[in-house]
């Protein structure tokens, strides 16, 4: 009787074995978590990391994608900036594509995401309308466009004609060609920032506009007072997104103009993609690719340093 009452105290002093959870279980159940992610890791590490090394290391090579690269070190860069006009006038073409398309393209936004903020019937309908061209086949906006803007039986053209006006050849035209391009790619791109704008003017209290209202301010007023102080961080995201874009516009450019007339639409990407396929010259693409990484990364390091003095987060 003894033996059996110290048996049955032994059993329930004995330490139980942890449940085995998951796949691996025992001493590879910690590991587990690992497995589950390294799908994840190896398609980083080949589609990612390895090709941004290789990336590096062709930048310093001249290679035309089928005999061995041969090692140049800074050759490709010097060229770049020394002995290559085509660089510096599609760097300055995509300078003055930015310098247009971003002003232009969040005020645009700004507008529509303030009209759309409007309690009116069927808003929500108009909200899609405005958005659906940035969610659009960017080759459909192009063909589109290439109609638009056609010199004889364009709708641009004919409405100019209409009213007395001898339209230009706007996309043959190595003065219109680059507003040309502007005006689609603002036209497209402006729904981005309206839904970020009115994402922002919804989260400001109604509170705010009523107290204004009962003080008397105008509406001008309140836009100025309220509305943009309190947009400045959605102001300050778009500025952000709509640099990196505007200096990496490539499908209006390929459908429309093809980089002409001349050179006067050919843009930084436009440019880097010729360079790779065209030209056979994968080695300098490389480099341009790098360089064009350094650009954005100092204008948005600076843009970042920049809107503590501006930006009010409340």
């Amino acid at each position: 009787m003894n033996a059996v009452a110290e048996t049955d105290a032994r059993r329930g002093t004995r330490k139980r074995r942890a449940p085995r959870n998951g796949l691996l279980g025992g001493r590879f159940g910690k590991y587990e978590g690992f497995l589950y992610i390294a799908p994840l890791i190896l398609g980083i590490a080949a589609f990612q990391l390895f090709p941004i090394f290789v990336s590096i290391y062709m930048s310093f090579t001249q290679w035309d994608g089928i005999a061995p690269p041969e090692f140049v070190g800074v050759g490709n860069y010097t060229e770049m900036f020394t002995g290559d006009p085509l660089f510096i006038e599609t760097l300055r073409n995509t300078i003055i594509f930015t310098l247009l398309a971003i002003p232009l393209t969040t005020v645009l936004g700004f507008l529509l995401a303030l009209l759309c903020n409007r309690k009116l019937r069927g808003i929500s309908l108009l909200r899609a309308a405005y958005f659906a061209p940035y969610i659009t086949n960017v080759v459909a906006i192009g063909y589109i466009w290439y109609w638009i803007y056609n010199p004889e039986r364009g709708l641009i053209n004919g409405l100019l004609s209409g009213i007395g006006i001898d339209g230009p050849a706007w996309l043959s035209s190595s003065t219109w060609a680059l507003p040309a391009v502007v005006i689609v790619s603002v036209w497209q791109g402006a729904g981005y920032p309206m839904v970020i704008f009115l994402a922002g003017l919804q989260a400001i209290p109604k509170d705010l506009y009523e107290a204004a209202e009962i003080d008397g301010a105008s509406w001008w007023n309140q836009v100025r007072r309220i509305t943009m102080p309190l947009l400045t961080p959605s102001l300050f995201f778009v500025l952000v997104t709509q640099f990196i874009t505007s200096f990496q516009v490539f499908g209006v450019i390929y459908i429309m103009t093809q980089g002409g007339p001349g050179h006067s639409t050919s843009v930084y990407i436009y440019y880097l993609y010729q360079t790779a396929f065209s030209f056979g010259k994968l080695g300098y693409a490389s480099a341009m690719a790098w360089v064009l990484f350094v650009i954005l990364a100092i204008v948005t390091y600076v843009q970042w340093r920049m809107q503590k003095r501006w930006v009010f987060y409340g």
